[in-house]
C-alpha cells in the first residue's frame, strides 16, 4: 500500500506498508493464532481448535473498514477483531470458536500487535542507518584535508575540515544507533497478562503459556505483564526522537552549505529532485527538507508519548489509546528522515575550491584569534585582544587582508614577516581537527555496526 498523499513527506513506502491497516490487523491476528498454538502446547486448548484459529487468522478475509467503525464504539481495536475472528472460526468449527482469545485481554492483543510491527520496523530502520553511516564515513575519509570556514553563531570563525564535520555527524549517528539498539532490545517483549495482569484466568498454566507464546512470536518474555508500565516504549520513542534530531542537525548544516551565497556543498541532482514549480534555476535541498520536517514534528510526538506514561492502576483510560498513532508517526518520521539523509550523503557534492574561496573572502580576519595568541605572551591576552579588535576593524573598513594591516601596526612588529606571511594559511590553524576526526571514525569502527 503506497503512502497517502497527505503523508508523502512523512514516511517511506516500506514503513507505510508496515503501519497500514492490513499489516496491523495481521499482527493482531498473529497474536491470536500464536496464543491458541501456545495454549494447545500446554493442553489448555485442543490442538484441532488451535489449527482452525490459525487457518482463519488471515487479514485479507476481514472487513477493515467495518472493524475501524466498530473500534470507535468499542474503545479498543482488539474487541471487534476478536469478535470478527470468533465469528469466522465459528463458521468452520463451532467448538473451536469457544477457544478464541482464551484467557487474554484486549490490551494483550493491541500491545503485542504493535510490538510485532516494531520488530519488523527494526531492520528497515537499521538498513538506512547503515547506509548513512557508510556514506558519512566515506565523506570523512575523503575530505580529511578539505579546509572550510568554521561558523559560530552563523558567523565566520577559524577553519575546520569538512572531514571533521562529516565525522561529527557520523559520531552522533553512531551514538544514536547504540541507544536505538538498546531500546529495541528492551521493547520487543510479549504482552500477556489477562484481565488485571495476573493471568488468573489461565490458572497454573499462565506462566507456561506466556513462555510458549513468546517463543511462537519470537519475542522476549518479560518478568511480568506491563499493561500500564510504558517505559520500554517510551525509551524507544525517545531514542527515535534523538536520532531524528541528529538527522535534523545534519540536514540544517547541509542546507546552509547549499545556500547560493555559500555554495560549498549540494545534494545529488536528478529528474524532478529539488526543482521549483516557478523558478527553473533552483536546486532545492529536498532531502534535507524531509529530515527537517521530521525533526520539527517528532519532539511534540515524543512529548505526547511521555505524557501517555501516566496511566491508572492496571489499565489506562485515554493515554494508552493515544499511543498507537503516536508510535507509528515517530517510527515513520525517523525512518523517512534517515532514508532521505542516506540518499543525500551518498550523492553529496563538495566544492573544495568554493570552500577555500570563502575562507579567502574573509581577508584573513578569521585568523585574528591566532594572531592574538601569538601576541599574548608579550602583550598579555587583554592587550592583544584590543590590538586585534582594532586590526580586524581596519581590515574590514579598508578591505585589506589582516596580515597586511598587522604589518603596519607597531605593536605587531615583533611577530616578524615570516609569521605574518603564514598567518592566513588555514592548514596551519586546524589544531587537533584531524585527531578528533580520526577518533570519531575509530569509535565507529570499534562499536561495530550490528543489529
Amino acid at each position: 500500500m503506497p503512502a497517502r498523499l497527505i503523508e508523502s513527506l512523512a514516511t517511506t513506502g516500506p514503513l507505510a506498508d508496515l503501519f497500514a491497516d492490513p499489516s496491523l490487523l495481521q499482527a493482531m491476528l498473529d497474536f491470536e493464532a500464536a496464543l491458541a498454538r501456545a495454549e494447545a502446547q500446554v493442553g489448555v486448548v485442543p490442538q484441532a481448535a488451535a489449527a482452525v484459529i490459525g487457518q482463519v487468522a488471515k487479514a485479507d478475509a476481514f472487513d477493515v473498514a467495518a472493524l475501524t467503525g466498530e473500534t470507535l464504539r468499542a474503545g479498543s481495536p482488539s474487541i471487534p477483531v476478536v469478535k470478527a475472528l470468533t465469528e469466522r472460526v465459528r463458521e468452520i468449527d463451532a467448538a473451536a470458536a469457544k477457544f478464541v482469545h482464551w484467557g487474554a485481554t484486549s490490551q494483550d492483543v493491541a500491545d503485542t500487535g504493535i510490538v510485532l510491527l516494531l520488530k519488523k520496523a527494526r531492520p528497515l530502520l537499521h538498513a538506512d542507518v547503515a547506509r548513512l553511516e557508510e556514506a558519512l564515513r566515506r565523506l570523512a575519509e575523503r575530505h580529511e584535508k578539505t579546509v572550510m570556514l568554521g561558523r559560530t553563531l552563523m558567523q565566520a570563525a577559524p577553519p575546520v575540515t569538512f572531514g571533521l564535520k562529516a565525522a561529527g555527524w557520523l559520531g552522533a549517528l553512531r551514538r544514536d544507533r547504540t541507544r536505538l539498539r538498546a531500546a529495541f532490545d528492551d521493547v520487543l517483549v510479549l504482552q500477556l497478562g489477562g484481565a488485571s495482569g495476573t493471568l488468573a484466568s489461565l490458572g497454573e498454566y499462565g506462566p507456561a503459556i506466556g513462555q510458549a507464546l513468546a517463543h511462537e512470536l519470537g519475542l522476549g518474555l518479560p518478568d511480568a505483564p506491563w499493561h500500564t508500565h510504558r517505559d520500554r516504549l517510551a525509551a524507544l520513542v525517545c531514542a527515535l526522537g534523538v536520532l531524528t534530531g541528529s538527522l535534523g542537525k545534519m540536514a540544517r548544516d547541509i542546507s546552509l552549505l547549499m545556500q547560493g551565497e555559500v555554495a560549498e556543498a549540494s545534494e545529488p541532482s536528478g529528474e524532478g529532485r529539488g526543482s521549483s514549480s516557478t523558478m527553473p534555476h533552483k536546486r532545492n535541498p529536498s532531502g534535507c527538507l524531509v529530515a527537517l520536517a521530521a525533526a520539527s514534528r517528532v519532539p511534540g510526538l515524543v512529548g505526547t508519548f511521555l505524557s501517555c506514561m501516566v496511566q491508572e492502576h492496571e489499565r489506562g483510560l485515554g493515554p494508552w489509546q493515544a499511543e498507537w498513532p503516536t508510535i507509528a508517526a515517530v517510527v515513520q518520521a525517523a525512518g523517512v528522515a534517515v532514508a532521505a539523509m542516506a540518499e543525500v550523503a551518498e550523492g553529496m557534492t563538495v566544492d573544495e575550491a568554493r570552500m577555500r574561496a570563502n575562507i579567502e573572502a574573509t581577508q584573513g580576519v578569521i585568523f585574528a584569534e591566532k594572531a592574538m595568541m601569538l601576541l599574548g605572551p608579550s602583550l598579555g591576552r587583554d592587550v592583544a585582544h584590543r590590538v586585534m579588535e582594532e586590526a580586524t576593524r581596519r581590515s574590514v573598513t579598508q578591505k585589506r587582508h589582516l596580515a597586511q594591516v598587522l604589518g603596519d601596526m607597531p605593536e605587531v612588529k615583533q611577530l616578524g614577516a615570516d609569521v605574518l606571511r603564514q598567518l592566513e594559511d588555514p592548514a596551519q590553524y586546524l589544531g587537533a581537527a584531524d585527531i578528533f576526526r580520526a577518533r570519531l571514525l575509530s569509535q565507529n569502527k570499534t562499536s561495530g555496526n550490528k543489529e
